[in-house]
């Protein structure tokens, strides 16, 4: 009997323990007491879809003290959409104390976009400041410029749904820096008037099309780097001179074939004498023997073949072997 006592007891709080968890009688009176009205029955039905009443009941009080008017219905299906129900409640309450036009529907669209509605409120509120990075720019006396500036966003609440976000305003800020130092005639007008560069960014409407309205933006520093225009002309005229080298090695190349082409011409040439110096001594025999030729026409020529010889080597020194060498033998 015992045994069975306490099974029974076991059961009774098992059963109690699961009706409490379906029907939360607590969440029901704490709502109840709070002015909002949700049925029991209602409370039930969230557990079942699997939907955390406490969320909901907490948030419907938080719109309620607040004076929202939301339905435990519109609450449920952001939720089941995958929203953020607290973050939205906080950002609605936010908007409405600051007096900025933000309804459930465009709060739960910002909020389903993967955006911070509150953050967004807040920023809207309280805009913020975005530190550009170091932007480097030439101007047209080829000197670089490197700035760095601070531009102050708020939020837009009716871009936040497909505008574009931070990267882009700090890429057309960007853009907008590189196109005013380009466009200044010396470096040193950039450096006397910084706000010019501030001037031009903003008449760009840069934050067309994104998620933000810039309100301002001022550069914070200016800094001198690189003389860009003369490492240019010293680039240029380096490879200027070694195009120039590049055609005296051709034309050098070229003289050289020429003098080799010459030269084995001279060689051809030489050859060609050699070769009918050959055929000398075969014609003064061929002449010997037809009677053409006698010994003393021969003797006369050897004299004055001598007589050259000599007058050559007198002439030139070094080439005194030169007639004897090409001298045909007997």
């Amino acid at each position: 009997m015992e045994l069975s006592a306490i099974f029974l007891i076991a059961g009774g709080i098992i059963l109690l323990i699961i009706f409490l968890y379906f029907v939360p009688i607590s969440l029901w009176i704490t709502a109840l007491f709070s002015g909002v009205r949700v049925g029991l029955a209602e409370l039930i039905f969230m557990r079942i879809r699997k939907v955390p009443p406490s969320l909901i009941v907490n948030s419907m009080i938080n719109s309620t003290k607040a004076g929202i008017d939301l339905t435990t219905t519109e609450l449920e299906t952001h939720y089941l959409a995958g929203g953020n129900v607290p973050m939205v409640i906080k950002a609605l309450i936010s908007a409405d104390k600051a007096n900025i036009p933000l309804s459930f529907k465009q709060a739960t669209a910002i909020d389903l976009a993967g955006r911070n509605v509150f953050e967004a409120v807040t920023t809207s509120v309280n805009p913020k400041v975005i530190n550009t990075p170091n932007v480097a720019a030439v101007a047209q006396d080829g000197i670089q410029l490197i700035a760095k500036a601070r531009v102050t966003v708020r939020a837009n609440i009716n871009q936040l749904v497909g505008g574009a976000g931070e990267e882009t305003i700090l890429a057309r800020v960007g853009e907008g820096i590189v196109t005013s130092i380009g466009s200044s005639t010396s470096h040193k007008s950039v450096l006397e008037n910084p706000d010019m560069i501030s001037k031009l960014v903003l008449q760009k409407g840069l934050d067309a099309g994104t998620a933000y309205e810039i309100l301002s933006i001022d550069i914070a520093d200016i800094d001198v780097g690189e003389n860009i225009g003369a490492k240019l002309q010293i680039d240029q005229a380096g490879a200027d001179l070694r195009v120039a080298e590049a055609k005296a090695e051709e034309r050098r190349a070229m003289a050289v074939a020429v003098e080799q082409e010459m030269k084995a011409k001279a060689q051809e040439a030489r050859a060609n004498v050699i070769q009918a110096e050959v055929e000398i001594p075969q014609a003064l025999a061929a002449a010997f023997r037809s009677g053409n030729l006698g010994i003393m026409d021969y003797y006369r020529m050897q004299n004055i073949q001598s007589d050259t010889d000599m007058r050559n080597s007198i002439a030139n020194p070094g080439q005194q072997q030169q007639g004897s060498a090409n001298r045909p033998k007997e």
